[in-house]
């Protein structure tokens, strides 16, 4: 591609409202163009990127044995109201009605639709295991879209449904979309990570997220340097210490707070470490009576409540926070210096692994200004109701392998795949007829990967100073020629014309360009926009039958023959 015949509409500085690396530079760099609220524009240098992943994602997609198809974008309500998401999936679906009155959907995810079209095709165990898969806009309505493409309200994705006769032939498939995912990852040259994870809003059983690692990461993972083992943080488990829980050699006494409320501000106060430290957390449970009951969770001074993890406590599934008011009614206390010791029966605590083999701890008097020190379970106040992992774990913990320990890193979601087993099947009558003639009800797996947010996530993980750093299978183009003088100088041209059309012929995505720019600008913008390889070509170095090659990460140019030059790149992609 010629820069004369393309369009390049670099900028200096990106608009104040991009906060995200990716963000600024994807509209520094003229890749998108922001229409409105999370809605952007894909200009003709980002599509070459989004176009260049899809390919990747439809190559490992059809390999995997999945078949393509493309269904409607907007989806009738009486779907949804089958399986009962209509009104529970939340303001994230953008709802719409049409002349005659009638409910539709902009798809968020398309669970609903692939399993009519099931029930309509599929009949007997002989058509199966099937998997469909497509590549297709999304919508979803989010608070705030501010992260560019990285969190846009309207977006790519790549979503496959498969169904199945029983839960292994499910758990072949599953296996093959996992490797099938890797490869996608590998191939565009991204440093990611496979955990397992919680399945969400989407429902299910097993399900693994695959995250681009990147220090902007919004989900924390936890992994293991010494194994295979990697799960988002909502899901590792803390394993249980191994030490007993210690004799008490303190007594139980009060101790002044006056204004110290955090276990940071008691520690710091008292000369002790945060771990000697307990801190309760109140919550209301709803039961499935609709009835409501007061518990403290206790964690360690230095731990975070895991609310995934919590909620899987038996009586806490419908759990929420505690207002203040509620707080003052069960403990007649502010929060702050509330604790697990003294309380009535009306309140249940729950403590955290870590916590039930502690002694000698400080928590909440119950009382203002005041807290507890020396507390022991057993001797001034009972044993928890319940010992859970509630908790997010650490770094430094052990691994729940036994192969090493906890490691913490930050990732971007850019794909998940789930078990989802029956739940859509059986809610929509999808069936077939087996080997005896009897209906049974079809296993389902789902498989999604973020076609845009991978473009995001690549530069969220490859930039500079200067500006993006795209990995050689995404980069808009491979190799970009400079030539400097280039509308002053025929030598110049004709070396620039010659180089171009050796590499197109070789397969080789090259841009040339011949605005006729300063050097500066040429190199910045190259730059900018992430192009692995750089060729400079000057009358200069042409007079020894030298050019300059650089590849994007490297400090400084090298000097290379012109002879040489298309051999070295060639080996370079």
């Amino acid at each position: 591609m010629r820069a004369s015949q393309f369009f390049i509409a670099t900028q200096k500085e990106a608009p104040q409202e991009a906060e995200l690396p990716s963000h600024k530079l994807m509209l520094r760099a003229g890749m998108i163009k922001r229409l409105g609220s999370g809605l952007y524009t894909w200009m003709p240098l980002g599509l070459r990127v989004l176009r260049k992943v899809e390919a990747v994602v439809r190559e490992e997609m059809n390999r995997a044995g999945a078949l393509e198809l493309l269904m409607p974008a907007v989806q009738p309500k009486e779907l949804w109201e089958e399986t009962g998401r209509w009104a529970v999936f939340g303001p994230q679906m953008l709802k719409i009605r049409d002349r005659h009155e009638r409910d539709f959907c902009f798809g968020p995810t398309h669970e609903e639709v692939i399993t009519d079209i099931a029930r309509r095709e599929i009949r007997s165990y002989k058509q199966l295991p099937l998997n469909f898969y497509q590549v297709q806009t999304k919508f979803r309505d989010e608070i705030r879209p501010r992260f560019g493409v990285m969190r846009a309200r309207e977006f790519m994705m790549k979503d496959a449904y498969s169904f199945h006769t029983d839960l292994e032939s499910l758990q072949k498939t599953y296996d093959t979309m996992y490797q099938a995912y890797s490869n996608v990852f590998n191939r565009l040259g991204l440093k990611f990570r496979a955990v397992r994870a919680d399945t969400g809003a989407i429902g299910g059983d097993g399900s693994h997220e695959f995250h681009v690692l990147a220090d902007s990461g919004e989900d924390a993972l936890a992994y293991c340097e010494s194994s295979d083992f990697a799960a988002n943080v909502e899901l590792a488990e803390a394993l249980a210490p191994v030490s007993a829980r210690g004799e008490a050699k303190e007594v139980m006494r009060e101790v002044d707070t006056p204004k110290q409320t955090s276990c940071e501000d008691v520690a710091a106060l008292l000369g002790i470490t945060l771990q000697q430290t307990v801190k309760s957390i109140a919550v209301m449970a709803t039961a499935e009576d609709g009835s409501t009951r007061f518990y403290l969770l206790l964690l360690r001074g230095d731990h975070t409540l895991n609310e995934i993890k919590a909620a899987k406590v038996a009586g806490l599934e419908n759990f929420r926070f505690a207002s203040e008011q509620e707080i003052r009614d069960h403990l007649n206390c502010p929060p702050g210096f509330i604790g697990p010791v003294g309380v009535s029966g009306q309140v249940s605590v729950v403590a955290d692994r870590s916590v039930a083999v502690m002694s000698d701890f400080v928590c909440g008097a119950n009382k203002p200004k005041l807290h507890l020190a020396g507390v022991n379970f057993g001797r001034d106040l009972p044993e928890p109701v319940a010992v859970a992992d509630i908790r997010n774990v650490v770094e430094g913990d052990a691994s729940p392998d036994g192969k090493g320990t906890i490691r913490l890193c930050r990732g971007i979601e850019v794909g998940h795949i789930f078990q989802l087993r029956t739940k859509y099947a059986a809610a929509m009558d999808a069936g077939y007829l087996d080997e005896n003639g009897q209906r049974q009800t079809m296993e389902m797996g789902c498989y999604g990967i973020g076609v845009s947010r991978i473009v995001g996530a690549a530069i969220e993980q490859g930039n500079d100073e200067r500006g993006i750093i795209f990995p050689a299978a995404m980069a808009p183009f491979t190799v970009a020629i400079t030539p400097i003088g280039y509308d002053k100088s025929e030598a110049v041209q004709a070396a620039a014309h010659a180089l171009y059309d050796e590499l197109l012929a070789a397969g080789i995505d090259v841009l040339l360009d011949d605005r006729g720019e300063r050097p500066g600008v040429m190199f910045a913008d190259m730059e900018l926009i992430g192009i692995p390889h750089r060729i400079v070509i000057g009358d200069r170095g042409l007079k020894d039958g030298q050019v300059e090659y650089q590849a994007r990460t490297d400090a400084a140019a090298q000097t290379v023959a012109l002879a040489d030059i298309a051999g070295v790149i060639k080996q370079a992609v």
